[in-house]
């Protein structure tokens, strides 16, 4: 398919769908980025093409860039480029298919710096929101090495564990949370509409109500007298709450600390973020980066500080000389089994390989944990919401009980 490199123009630029015939009167057809249709038209008369039809397609604002979005487009570059297909085309075909004009757009401009001389990983570089020093290294060691569809592939692998993994945490902790969300939303609205109801009826009985039933209709007074200073609360402390974790270094130290001391769920966390470093340093290994050098983009894609800094110490005493066993050891964040398996790596000469071994069986681990505690979750917050509900019906039913014994 023929295509052109429109130039850069600070100009909005709109993506033009084109059909037309070379010299030859085979049928050519693809899209281009331009200002306007002048521009297509002569760069396309440039290239021999006599234009038959040519269109403008609206340019959506589109969705949000994802790492899913990421490891999608990374796979299917490593799967055309594997059959043969040349790089500029895979990036036509990559983004015509996309449904996301945002994904669109970003591999329009990838495509028009590796079309006028820039290298690939130089190309990912200038986009370090969506392509991380780790990509971007296994991208360049791809490239020096000429095994740019390899390294596309063991990329898109990594990527593809490492999202799944992120997921299966997302969906053990999301549960109990949307659960506790919803059970907070049904107690609101008993107290604030139901209580007072029977507020009323108990008021016409003039006798004296059981404590629990007072103790229920003085909250429900609170609520319908303060509902807006809980939801303000709760929601604005929950909002600078995730600001400061997001922004303050200190902070997210404090809380992945705490994480991973909570139970059950805290071993979870925990295996998971061996499971992404064993898996991020072998990857970085099998594509032939420096230790120390790898070391740099592993500590962040554990997702957690306590690692991150484990990391930091682990490169500094591997640049002097220790091996690299050894200077996890000292780390003191590590299980005995990775340890284990990376000092066998290292005296076989296969580090890559044994670290990949213990990242299959962590992420194995992470699996039969999250499975485990979506059957276990369910029984215990059924008996907590069956409690607190069930409290609430019973304290206000005691008056009408101690009537019925009465009459």
């Amino acid at each position: 398919m023929a295509t052109a490199a429109p130039g850069r123009s600070n100009a909005k630029e709109f993506i033009y769908e084109w059909a037309g015939k070379d010299r030859q009167g085979k049928a050519l057809h693809g899209e281009m980025r331009a200002v306007g249709e002048a521009q297509v038209q002569a760069s396309l008369r440039r290239q021999g093409i006599f234009i038959t039809k040519l269109k403008k397609r609206s340019m959506r604002a589109g969705k949000k860039i994802k790492p899913k979005d990421i490891a999608l487009f990374t796979r299917q570059m490593a799967t055309m480029m594997k059959a043969g297909v040349p790089l500029l085309q895979s990036f036509d075909i990559v983004g015509r298919g996309n449904p996301n004009p945002s994904v669109t757009k970003l591999l329009n401009d990838i495509r028009q710096d590796v079309e006028t001389g820039t290298s690939l990983s130089m190309a990912f570089r200038k986009h370090p929101m969506h392509f991380n020093a780790l990509y971007c290294n296994l991208i360049e060691a791809g490239e020096a090495a000429g095994i740019l569809d390899t390294l596309m592939d063991r990329l898109a692998t990594y990527m593809e564990k490492t999202e799944a993994i992120k997921g299966k945490i997302k969906s053990a902790l999301m549960y109990p949370i949307a659960v506790i969300v919803v059970a907070f939303v049904v107690v609101t609205v008993i107290m604030i509409f139901v209580i007072p109801a029977f507020k009323e009826v108990f008021t016409s009985f003039g006798a004296d109500l059981p404590a629990p039933t007072l103790l229920v209709m003085a909250i429900s007074e609170f609520f319908v007298a303060y509902w807006w200073l809980i939801f303000g609360v709760i929601g604005g402390g929950l909002y600078f709450f995730m600001q400061a974790w997001r922004r303050s270094p200190k902070m997210q130290r404090v809380m992945d600390r705490l994480l991973l001391k909570l139970p059950i769920f805290g071993v979870l966390i925990d295996k998971s973020c061996v499971a992404r470093w064993t898996r991020t340093l072998s990857t970085m290994f099998a594509a032939g980066v420096p230790l120390v050098e790898a070391l740099d983009s592993v500590g962040g894609a554990s997702g957690n500080s306590v690692y991150r800094e484990a990391t930091d110490k682990i490169q500094q005493m591997v640049a002097t000389g220790t091996n690299l066993t050894d200077a996890m050891t000292s780390a003191d964040v590590f299980p005995s089994m990775v340890l284990q398996m990376c000092a066998i790596g290292e005296e076989s000469g296969s580090i890559d390989h044994m670290l990949g071994k213990a990242a299959d069986f962590y992420e194995q681990e992470v699996d039969e944990m999250v499975a485990g505690l979506s059957s276990l979750m369910e029984p215990i917050i059924i008996v907590i919401l069956g409690g607190i509900i069930g409290g609430i019906v019973v304290s206000m039913y005691l008056p009408i009980f101690k009537l019925g014994q009465v009459v």
